[in-house]
């Protein structure tokens, strides 16, 4: 170990260790979900009134990487929201295999995509996903109403 780290770990006290796993789990998780449920409730809600907007529950959200579920009558779409430093942390975001398949299961479950929301606190940094929702909404309207894809 280099000296000047063993010193610092010599000086490290446990609450130090504690508060340092509140920030990193607790304090972020609870930054993160105030972040989507703002992206939601702030900006998807009050763009798309006629849908109805639901946590996705625990299982879905963990094993599916669904954060919300988009209702148009009994199809929805996903979305996924991530904050814009995980596009820069990876060049072009792309979802992982694991994701990629998470998203087709649920597409063959619900009827809808899944769209990747990329945001700075409330604020949605990738705009132009809001035309593809927009897209998918119309989608689903029309399967409700008897018609195809």
């Amino acid at each position: 170990v280099i000296p000047e780290w063993q010193e610092a770990f010599n000086q490290l006290t446990l609450q130090d260790c504690v508060d340092y796993i509140r920030n990193l789990t607790i304090n972020r998780t609870f930054d993160g979900f105030n972040r989507e449920k703002s992206v939601v409730t702030d900006n998807l809600a009050k763009k798309f009134p006629e849908v109805k907007f639901v946590e996705s529950d625990p299982e879905l959200d963990h094993a599916g990487d669904i954060d919300y579920l988009g209702w148009v009558g009994d199809k929805a779409f996903g979305i996924q929201i991530k904050p814009v430093t995980a596009k820069a942390n990876f060049g072009n975001y792309s979802p992982s295999e694991r994701m990629k398949a998470s998203f087709r299961e649920f597409e063959k479950k619900y009827g809808g995509k899944v769209f990747i929301i990329f945001s700075v606190d409330d604020e949605i940094k990738n705009i132009e996903v809001l035309e593809e929702i927009k897209k998918e909404i119309a989608r689903l309207k029309k399967l409700q109403e008897g018609g195809k894809d």
